[in-house]
């Protein structure tokens, strides 16, 4: 059985070291190095110096589609290729090199959150589950046959961070039952129900703009889920300064739904601001306040709230997420 990788994200690392452990993995194929950090230092994925070490080849195309990149595929004379956050979308051609799948490990329970930010949308929709899927890849994104799905209860505290870290070590143990399938040829084959079809695009930086008007469970689900990308923000007036300042905003969150707030509270008002954290109004028909414990000024350390109000003013009354002008 001769196996080729295509990875880029961390998440595949485990998945990775499984197959190479059984024997089978020929190849790795990874996003070319990219520049990272604020001196842009080219840097390669984590996964392309797993593979140097474990004395596999690795294949960086640009552009996977390209006629060379798919005959050096073609070259590994791969029976399964494995997908798991590659990065690139794949061409019926490269599809069709494999002599029994092309397969792919995804991180929802499809047809459930298809796309980049799949993790990130299991917390914010407030799943209880979530979990695996391996399945056969087509030319629609994530919409290919299920092989077979590994599922994990959602306590209500992870964060996307540490949820990525638990399906990380979830998915070998799939994977490498969908592939023992696939050999014997008896992997299951399941159609998904399009009606059921969610979709979770990729986060940009804005995304993580936090909107007050939301009541506090679905801020308190925002924050988790965008941590550690793309991170959750909002505005505050700055004193020292003036202006107006992007405040990052850091699980773990409090939520209250039953805090008595003051008839003129509005989503975004600060109601207590000190040393056991920063009690915020929430919107929607339930309310409620979010408490924030950990936040992070532009151009300092992230901070817990004893530190940042030691050195910055943030009034009661103040209405995040306005400007000055608007306060």
């Amino acid at each position: 059985m001769r196996v080729v990788m295509m990875a880029t994200g961390d998440i595949a690392i485990p998945s990775f070291h499984a197959l190479r452990e059984s024997g089978n993995l020929v190849a790795l194929i990874t996003q070319p190095d990219r520049p990272v950090g604020r001196h842009q230092v080219l840097t390669p994925p984590r996964i392309k110096t797993c593979a140097e070490e474990a004395g596999i080849p690795v294949f960086q195309p640009e552009r996977m589609r390209d006629a060379a990149a798919v005959q050096q595929l073609r070259e590994y004379a791969p029976d399964i290729v494995v997908v798991m956050a590659y990065g690139q979308i794949l061409s019926e051609e490269v599809i069709q090199v494999p002599t029994l799948a092309c397969i792919n490990a995804h991180a929802s329970l499809l047809p459930r959150h298809r796309g980049a930010a799949c993790i990130q949308a299991a917390i914010e929709a407030g799943d209880d589950e979530t979990g695996i899927t391996i399945m056969h890849v087509v030319r629609k994104l994530d919409a290919g046959d299920i092989i077979c799905q590994s599922t994990m209860p959602l306590k209500g505290t992870e964060t996307a961070e540490s949820l990525h870290d638990d399906l990380a070590q979830m998915a070998p143990a799939a994977l490498m039952q969908a592939i023992a399938d696939l050999a014997a040829g008896c992997a299951d084959r399941q159609e998904q129900d399009e009606n059921l079809m969610t979709y979770a695009p990729k986060l940009m930086r804005a995304d993580g703009l936090i909107d007050w008007s939301q009541p506090a469970f679905q801020v308190a689900r925002k924050i988790r889920a965008y941590h550690s990308w793309p991170g959750t923000y909002t505005l505050y007036p700055s004193v020292k300064t003036g202006g107006d300042k992007p405040l990052k905003i850091f699980p773990p969150i409090d939520m209250f739904s039953h805090y008595k707030k003051p008839v003129d509270a509005v989503p975004g008002m600060v109601l207590e601001a000190g040393p056991e954290g920063m009690i915020v109004s929430c919107g929607g028909r339930r309310g409620g306040v979010v408490r924030i414990h950990t936040m992070q000024p532009p151009g300092a350390r992230k901070m817990n709230a004893e530190s940042f109000f030691a050195g910055h003013k943030i009034m009661p009354g103040t209405i995040l997420g306005l400007s000055s002008e608007q306060q």
